[in-house]
């Protein structure tokens, strides 16, 4: 591992095993890494929202709350934060459930340290050129949650929604540019409502994308996987 870094990076280190906090804690900031702990899943995304972390590491199996819950509320929450799984669940199916919940990258137990800080590194600085290069677009074009109020912004003015419809944009503005599967947005826009038909998703996604056209945004169908938020470029 190498002596220096580059930039110094904020990471927060949400897994509950005490012998892997006392590992990478004395790796990790030996190089000259910010470390925040977090061990209890009840509390992980409260630490995420006010630590404004530049990489989170998120172990899946967690007391209090299982790590993919904690991953789907922040990304629902507009927490942009790139983030790595890190946990013993080593399948395919496993890691596709993490990426599709809005994981960047995963590694399986056990780990080498060497690829863990080489994949933290890229996470950040992937992250940190995108926000460079779409700077402009945030500020002119691209549509702004806005946590305190609920509210979604198109330059300063409020966007006239639905509830149904906040609810379907929210979800995809937490992964704009990716796809979110048809089921994440039907438990998104209809949470418990087992007597809706899970197509009414569909006319909620039809409503929304006609009141997008005036900002530039579209809203894709991706057939076989769900929908798509493409900014305006």
């Amino acid at each position: 591992m190498q002596d220096a870094m580059v930039w110094t990076m904020k990471l927060l280190l949400v897994e509950d095993d005490p012998a892997l906090h006392t590992t990478l804690l004395r790796t990790l900031t030996r190089v000259g890494w910010e470390i925040e702990v977090c061990a209890d899943g009840r509390a992980a995304v409260g630490h995420w929202r006010a630590g404004q972390p530049d990489v989170v590491l998120l172990d899946l199996t967690l007391p209090g709350r299982d790590g993919l819950q904690i991953l789907e509320q922040a990304r629902q929450e507009g927490l942009l934060t790139p983030v790595l799984i890190l946990t013993a669940r080593g399948t395919v199916g496993d890691r596709v459930i993490g990426l599709n919940a809005g994981a960047d990258d995963y590694l399986v137990k056990p780990f080498d340290l060497d690829e863990l800080e080489a994949r933290l590194r890229a996470l950040h600085r992937r992250h940190a050129d995108s926000m460079t290069d779409s700077s402009a677009q945030r500020h002119s074009n691209a549509l702004r949650y806005d946590k305190d109020s609920g509210a979604i912004y198109h330059q300063d003015q409020i966007l006239e929604l639905t509830p149904r419809e906040l609810a379907l944009l929210r979800t995809l503005l937490a992964r704009p540019g990716h796809a979110v599967t048809k089921e994440k947005l039907f438990d998104s826009v209809f949470p418990g409502a087992a007597e809706v038909q899970f197509e009414a998703v569909e006319v909620v996604a039809y409503r929304l994308r006609k009141k997008l056209v005036p900002t530039g945004a579209k809203l894709m169908t991706l057939r076989g996987l769900g929908y798509l938020l493409k900014m305006p470029t």
